[in-house]
């Protein structure tokens, strides 16, 4: 007996399935993308430097790069670690630019209220924005480097102790024109290691820091002797009274 096969009918194939329209390009949608794409790199780089640096000395700044093209010859730079400078320069340092160092988190409230009373003629940058600026910026005053050193600033007062900021700072400030670095200074001035120094002459390489092209540490205006003298001073009282607790 014959058997009949039966024939199921194709389906017509759906309109959608014949042609799928191409989606229309957003200009502004594909720009916003990628500038949240970019955004995200250019955050997470600066979370793994500000990481790196933590734990690793930086080789260079910036600046130190633009100094030795201008000069036009290498600068002094060696790096030195905390525990090798005497205790008293960095009570000095402190004293001079940021005496409330250990009771803020990168920015001295107090003193930037102050410099607005003042008119802006005052400085009221803390030892940790310093830090940042040299460290991971560049010199010079505009708006885009304030944002990104206001941005940085805490990100490093949250992964760094009080002592590495202030162990960094030490080594990358400069201390006369093309001379970088509390080691290098104290050499540089007093033929001396950094482990050497006395009270005065760490109050007196503190004295030089705001204007270091123009000061010296060695052969000191009156004006120096005067803040070296009050730098000298207040470093004895933040030993006293425990301002320096946070990085001793």
């Amino acid at each position: 007996m014959a058997t009949t096969r039966k024939t199921i009918p194709k389906k017509p194939l759906r309109e959608d399935a014949r042609s799928t329209p191409r989606r229309r390009f957003r200009p502004v949608r594909w720009m916003l993308r990628w500038v949240f794409r970019l955004a995200f790199v250019a955050v997470s780089l600066v979370v793994l430097m500000v990481l790196l640096y933590k734990v690793v000395n930086p080789p260079t700044t910036i600046y130190m790069v633009s100094e030795a093209r201008r000069l036009g010859a290498e600068v002094t730079h060696t790096w030195v670690r905390a525990d090798d400078i005497a205790p008293v320069m960095l009570r000095s340092v402190v004293a001079a630019e940021d005496a409330n160092y250990c009771n803020h988190w990168g920015f001295d409230m107090g003193a930037i209220r102050d410099a607005i009373e003042a008119g802006g003629n005052r400085g009221a940058s803390t030892i940790s924005q310093q830090v940042v600026k040299n460290t991971f910026l560049w010199h010079g005053r505009n708006y885009t480097r304030k944002a990104l050193e206001a941005l940085i600033t805490p990100l490093m007062e949250a992964l760094w102790s009080k002592r590495r900021i202030l162990e960094v700072y030490l080594n990358v400030a400069e201390f006369d024109e093309g001379v970088f670095g509390v080691a290098a200074a104290s050499q540089h001035y007093f033929g001396l290691g950094p482990g050497a120094l006395n009270a005065t002459q760490a109050a007196r390489l503190a004295a030089i820091l705001p204007d270091p092209k123009d000061r010296s540490a060695s052969r000191p205006s009156k004006y120096v002797q005067r803040r070296a003298a009050g730098i000298r001073d207040g470093a004895a009282t933040i030993a006293r009274d425990g301002r320096a607790a946070c990085f001793e």
